[in-house]
């Protein structure tokens, strides 16, 4: 008697489900929240770049927690978000918006690539990537669409450099925490144990 195979419940990573539509909503509010209040999601710092910032911090973690598309979606929020409500000197969809849907999508790789020896582990390093993918990547498009000139580069860098790291630092950092807090939570409340039979529950 041939076995009917067991098709998995898992859904993939690019699948679109009612709870990742849910996080990605979630995450969404809090990356705008973030924004609108002033000093909390962009931090006046006094160097070239003009503003530090966390609001990758939501992107991260949607793409850490739910997958590549949460984290993508969650990241062009992000984009959009700073390039409409944060004054800037660059207005400019292709600095400002592109490469924050990037950000969600390494932190993904990264996490699933690393998970598998130390998901702390993972989790740091997915959060530093994530937050070095918004730097190096609008960074990159700044240079490249003209507007920090090839000459002002050796300048630019090392005075970007130190906020840089101390924000995928701190990415990593939440990222553990924040992790490791959504883990706990989820296996309390798959693996609760029930202390009546079902037939003695009220649901």
């Amino acid at each position: 008697m041939s076995k009917v195979p067991v098709e998995s419940s898992t859904p993939g990573p690019w699948s679109l489900t009612t709870r990742r539509i849910v996080v990605a909503g979630v995450l969404a509010a809090i990356t705008i929240i973030l924004a609108v209040i002033p000093g909390l999601g962009f931090i006046p710092v006094p160097n070239i770049s003009g503003r530090a910032t966390i609001e990758h911090i939501p992107t991260i973690l949607g793409g850490v927690l739910e997958g590549p598309l949460v984290g993508m979606v969650t990241g062009l929020i992000f984009g959009l978000v700073t390039f409409f409500f944060v004054p800037l000197v660059i207005k400019d969809p292709i600095v400002i918006i592109l490469p924050r849907i990037f950000i969600g999508l390494t932190a993904w790789l990264t996490f699933t690539g690393l998970k598998r020896f130390n998901r702390d582990v993972a989790a740091a390093v997915a959060g530093f990537i994530g937050a070095a993918t918004n730097t190096i990547l609008v960074v990159g498009a700044a240079i490249l669409r003209g507007f920090i000139p090839f000459k002002a580069v050796p300048v630019t860098i090392p005075a970007i450099l130190p906020q840089a790291l101390a924000e995928a630092i701190l990415a990593a950092i939440l990222t553990v925490i924040i992790t490791r807090a959504v883990y706990i939570v989820q296996g309390r409340f798959v693996r609760a144990p029930e202390t009546k039979s079902r037939d003695e529950l009220p649901y």
